[in-house]
Formats: C-alpha cells, sequence, structure tokens
C-alpha cells in the first residue's frame, strides 16, 4: 500500500517530488506530527557559495521551517579540512583555514534569503563541526566510536565502491570522512536534539552511519532523508552550465543570469522544476506544466520569476525580467544586463571584437570567440560580426555602451570605466 503522510512537513515533500529514500517514513511522520524534530542538512565550506545543485537540500530545509520545524544548517568547518569522497573521482583540494572560514562567510549569505535565524522554536540555527571535531582526540575516538563500524559495510557504500570500482585512489583521509560525518550526527542529537538528517542520494551511506551512531550511542530514534540527484532533461548534472556554475550569491553571478538559467529551462523540465524551486500551488503548476508551444514561455518565465524571488529578492527579479524583455522583444540593451568596463588607454587602442566576447565572459578564449564569430553567432548592438580581429575604438563607445551577444540568450555591455 502506498505510504500517505499525515504531517505537513512530508505531505509536501511527497507531493512536490523531494524523496528519494528514508530510514523509517513512518516513524518519522509520527514524530513529525508529534513536534519537536530538529532538522539538519552538512556544507562543507569548499567555495565561496553554493550553487543551484544544492538548492533541493535548501528548499527541503526551507518547507521544514514553513512546516513549523527547526532547520539546522550545519556548516563542516572541520569536514571541509579532509573533504567528502561522495560523487568524486579524485580527492578534493585541502583547504587553509582562512579559505574555509572566508567561504564560510559566502555560504552564510545564501541562507538568509530561504530561512530565518534566531532563537525562537522553529528559527533555523548555524553550528559549525569544527567546535566538536577539532576538539577530538585521535585515539579515543578510534576506541570509543570505530568499533561502531565495520570495514567491510563501508565497502559497500556507492561513495567507497565506485571509487575502487574505476580502480580511482581512495585515501584513508577521505575513507574516515564517513565516521566524522556520523559523529557529527550523533554529537548534534546530544547537544541541540537533532533528530533528522537531511541530504542527496548520494549521502545515503553516511546518513545510514549516522542513524545508526546516534542509536547505538546516545539511545536516540532517529532519522535519515534523503531527495533525488538531479538531472535535467538531457541528462546533465544540475548546477552546471557551459558558463559554469549556477551560483547562488549575486557577488558570483548577477541576478539577470540567474533569472536567464531557469528562463532557458527545457519544456520537459518546467513543471519538474516549478514543484521543487518554487512555492506556487500545485493546482497552479499542473496549469502552467499543461501549456504547449510557445504558450509554455509564461511558465518558464514564472519559474524564472519565482526562483529569482527567493534567491535574491522580489525586486531584482523584477529588473531582470524587465531587462529581458526590453533585450529580447525590442531590440535593446537592458541596464540589469552583466557588463565589463574598459578605461580610456584600452578603448583608445582600440578592442578586438575577440577581446570584447572574451572579457565580458561570452567566450573563455581567444579561440571560442573566433569560432563563435565564424559561425554567425556573435554581435554587437545587434549587428553581426564577421571579423574576430575587427576593432572597437572611441568612436564606437561615444554613444552609450556596446552590447555584445553570443546566440540568441547570452548578452553582455561593454562600456566605459
Amino acid at each position: 500500500m502506498t505510504f500517505s503522510p499525515r504531517s505537513d512537513f512530508l505531505h509536501t515533500l511527497t507531493s512536490r517530488g523531494f524523496i528519494q529514500d528514508c530510514t523509517d517514513l513512518q516513524g518519522l511522520d509520527d514524530a513529525l506530527r508529534a513536534g519537536g524534530v530538529p532538522g539538519y542538512v552538512g556544507y562543507d565550506c569548499t567555495g565561496a557559495s553554493l550553487h543551484v545543485g544544492h538548492l533541493v537540500n535548501i528548499m527541503m530545509l526551507r518547507w521544514f521551517q514553513k512546516t513549523g520545524n527547526k532547520p539546522v544548517t550545519l556548516m563542516g568547518g572541520g569536514t571541509t579540512r579532509i573533504g567528502d569522497p561522495s560523487g568524486k573521482d579524485e580527492a578534493r583540494q585541502l583547504l587553509t583555514n582562512e579559505q574555509i572560514g572566508a567561504n564560510m562567510e559566502g555560504i552564510k549569505k545564501v541562507f538568509s534569503a530561504y530561512l530565518t535565524y534566531g532563537g525562537g522554536p522553529t528559527d533555523a540555527i548555524m553550528p559549525n563541526n569544527a567546535d566538536w571535531l577539532d576538539a577530538l582526540n585521535y585515539v579515543d575516538f578510534l576506541r570509543d566510536f570505530g568499533r561502531h563500524f565495520t570495514i567491510n559495510r563501508m565497502l559497500t557504500f556507492d561513495s567507497v565502491r565506485l571509487r575502487l570500482d574505476r580502480e580511482q585512489p581512495l585515501t584513508f583521509l577521505e575513507f574516515n570522512y564517513m565516521l566524522l560525518q556520523a559523529y557529527d550526527f550523533m554529537e548534534m542529537n546530544r547537544r541541540m536534539g537533532v533528530r533528522l538528517q537531511m541530504g542527496g542520494s548520494d549521502q545515503w551511506g553516511n546518513i545510514v552511519n549516522g542513524v545508526d551512531l546516534t542509536r547505538r550511542v546516545n539511545g536516540a530514534e532517529v532519522f535519515g532523508l534523503t531527495s533525488p540527484l538531479l538531472t535535467k532533461a538531457d541528462g546533465t548534472k544540475m548546477g552546471k552550465t557551459a558558463g559554469g556554475a549556477v551560483w547562488l550569491n549575486e557577488e558570483m553571478l548577477p541576478a539577470y543570469d540567474f533569472w536567464q538559467f531557469w528562463r532557458n529551462t527545457a519544456d520537459a523540465d518546467v513543471g519538474r522544476f516549478l514543484k521543487l524551486f518554487t512555492e506556487l500551488p500545485l493546482d497552479e503548476i499542473a496549469r502552467l506544466e499543461a501549456l504547449e508551444g510557445a504558450e509554455l514561455n509564461e511558465a518558464k518565465e514564472i519559474l524564472a520569476n519565482e526562483t529569482t524571488a527567493l534567491s535574491r529578492g522580489r525586486e531584482a527579479a523584477k529588473r531582470a525580467a524587465a531587462t529581458a524583455a526590453e533585450t529580447f522583444g525590442a531590440g535593446g540593451a537592458g541596464a540589469d544586463l552583466p557588463r565589463v568596463d574598459f578605461n580610456a588607454a584600452e578603448i583608445a587602442a582600440g578592442l578586438s571584437a575577440a577581446q570584447l566576447f572574451v572579457r565580458a565572459g561570452l567566450a573563455a578564449s581567444g579561440k571560442e570567440a573566433k569560432r563563435l564569430i565564424a559561425e554567425g553567432g556573435a554581435r554587437v548592438n545587434d549587428a553581426p560580426v564577421t571579423d574576430p580581429g575587427r576593432l572597437f575604438g572611441a568612436g564606437d563607445f561615444e554613444t552609450g555602451p556596446l552590447k555584445l551577444s553570443a546566440g540568441k540568450k547570452r548578452h553582455a555591455l561593454a562600456g566605459r570605466a
């Protein structure tokens, strides 16, 4: 018989497609209905921002809070120094404490848009696992907790098995990661009463370890819940594009580019993404995903507006939509487009077409810019560019910034500093 959750949180997640696996769905449902189930997702500080590949779990935490529960966003100040082998083909580059601290500050900005932090019963908190991991005595840790893990079982987890099957090295440092993640769950259960760990399906083995360790050592009933790893309709990984990661921080990706990423969603992904990444009612989503042909563009624009409003604010979403309307509808150059400025000396010397497209971020290299131009995909002020060596000088910038276009969907402005 199909399980029908009665708690608001699991009902929402089930109806919107968030759930892959759970250690005890009925038990978790009962605990949620009884109240008092703080739940966490852990984030290692490997970059200065999170990207849209993390957004499924961030939205899970948001729904967790909106349905009356307490979310915990655990910062991996300790575990980042080791590196999670899950889904990786090689060891992660080790970072200094200073780099980890700087990345943590950038990641904190992401969560402020999605969660409310404070001291209330459902306000989010943000602990750092360095607070307890840095103080561990290694010999005592092995004696007290190592006996709860068997090598036999650890070798069956995908994060380990897949690396070994591909004959790629897995260091002992990385092998310890799953012990430390399990210890995190146990420690937060003891310190903060956390009873639920959430994560992507690649974290299933690590989460199960944490559930088992917490039950054995603390004697507590705790739960694990995973979401499916998300890929787009074309099979590519969510969060990656030809231009790089789709970052959630404004400093690393302007709101217009963020809006455009969602506006360019493939037809087959629109309904699924509306359920996962917006808070629109399901009946409205059903109406939107039933649209066909050109009418489906309405759904894509709503998806872009709603996701951008959550991440960057409603006003930023309105500005991005207005810029897109001006850029695409009237052949203009919206003021909110990404922009690169050149100093007077550069403009006086002249800038080649290839240089413009590279500096504006529309081509990764001079070779790529030349290929774009040769294939007819480059335009300046909506006029085709055929010569990568064509120079743009002071006269070209007199009437304002130049609008650069790479294909039909990628645009930028080039102006005076």
